[in-house]
């Protein structure tokens, strides 16, 4: 078996570690947007409905952003996306408190900062990872650029936090802050792509099943595959689970008497803990199958909710229900991810794995908005919980049908 060299091995782990830093920062940045709930709510008068209107079409637009920069990326390289996108991110970020109504917020964070940051996040990310590694090291590579994206929320819940909570800053300054720390993606990008091979032909790239398609033809194809819209099926419940949580977990806690700095604990919890169960599965899903890993995943989700409905609403329960969330959170994202590259080869993968993520969106929109109006119309978030006990019940049973070949263990039999 050919061997790779340890000066290769290292500038390939630079570039896996370079895109875990990237989606430290965007997914940092967007798991920690709930913490805004309340302080725009009572700085400005803007009802629960309405911010979570912008929030819902953050975690829409986000997913819109995937497959349209992926197919960019597809076509054009990823280095122009990931700057472009990022640029935008940040005067998305400086815009929020200079239109401070629902429409505002809508096009602010709803549009420019979850279309900025979705152009530097999982489908481009891990494509660029997925043309650069040998396929033996792709699912470990994926959990360690995955658990970047939740050290972030580790990282951003409590320092988002402490921003807002100081007097000079408060919640309008803390988002100039966030702006400038964005920027810091652009340099990282440009260590990513530079001598990308990723815009070269299919018989170039690095996995053998890549196709001769074109781009459109392969995207057709794709719906054709019963396995194909079944991940999309379980993916948007996944969606909508996390966005549920992230956007309205802050109000829970609020509603339970507790104070602010639990919420952002909580998060930072999630946040620590997926970091070791992205690393975790990252591990499983070179040698079991991913459709599996799937459906335990989101089993312990429903189950997870059912104790935490009959658990008394303390501190320690909210720490150890984030634990329990935490390591499955984004841990879905690496196999999800293999068995796009599994059913079509990673050529076209930041499109089509893109697309995957749009679904995950699109009940994270359901997930977001739904939780206000549910908190509206009833004052509590009971019916929100047992939709999501049912929701991730039925995404766990949605992965089994899913035709995935059998795993080789080629990343055991790879030598240094």
């Amino acid at each position: 078996m050919m061997q790779t060299p340890s000066s290769d091995k290292r500038l390939l782990w630079g570039l896996v570690a370079a895109a875990a830093a990237i989606l430290m920062m965007t997914m940092g940045l967007r798991m920690s947007l709930g913490l805004f709930v309340q302080p725009i709510h009572m700085g400005v008068g803007l009802s629960l409905t309405g911010i979570s209107l912008a929030m819902a079409m953050t975690q829409l637009m986000w997913g819109v952003a995937q497959p349209v920069s992926g197919m960019l990326a597809d076509r054009y390289g990823a280095w122009p996306v990931l700057w472009s996108g990022t640029l935008l991110l940040a005067l998305g970020l400086v815009a929020v408190p200079w239109l401070p109504d629902t429409w505002g917020l809508v096009l602010s964070l709803g549009i420019m900062v979850a279309v900025g940051s979705g152009a530097a996040s999982h489908s481009i990310l891990m494509s660029q990872v997925a043309n650069r590694l040998p396929a033996a090291w792709r699912g470990t590579a994926n959990g360690v650029v995955n658990a970047g994206g939740s050290l972030g929320q580790f990282a951003f819940a409590p320092f988002v936090q402490g921003l807002i909570m100081l007097p000079v800053l408060g919640w309008q300054g803390a988002f100039y802050v966030l702006a400038a720390v964005m920027l810091l993606i652009i340099p990282l990008a440009w260590l990513l792509t530079r001598n990308s091979p990723q815009s070269a032909a299919p018989s170039q790239s690095a996995v053998g099943q890549d196709t001769e398609q074109g781009l459109w033809q392969t995207v057709k194809g794709s719906w054709k595959n019963g396995s194909y819209i079944l991940l999309h099926l379980g993916f948007f419940t996944c969606g909508f689970h996390i966005a549920f949580l992230v956007t309205h977990l802050p109000t829970e806690v609020a509603l339970c008497g507790l104070p602010a700095q639990v919420a952002s604990w909580s998060l930072a919890l999630i946040g620590i803990a997926n970091v070791i169960g992205s690393l975790v599965i990252g591990w499983c899903v070179d040698r079991y199958r991913s459709k599996y890993l799937l459906f335990w995943m989101y089993g312990s989700r429903a189950l997870l909710i059912a104790v935490y409905l009959l658990s008394p609403r303390t501190d320690t329960t909210f720490y150890l229900f984030a634990v329990g969330l935490g390591l499955t959170w984004l841990a879905t994202v690496p196999p999800t991810a293999a068995l796009v590259g599994k059913l079509f080869g990673v050529r076209y993968l930041a499109t089509l794995f893109g697309l995957v993520l749009l679904s995950h969106q699109i009940g994270g929109f359901f997930g977001a908005y739904l939780g206000g109006v549910a908190l509206t119309a009833f004052g509590d978030y009971g019916w929100m919980w047992y939709a999501d006990i049912a929701l991730a019940a039925a995404a766990a049973l949605l992965n089994l049908p899913i035709r995935e070949q059998k795993v080789l263990r080629s990343a055991v039999a790879l030598r240094s």
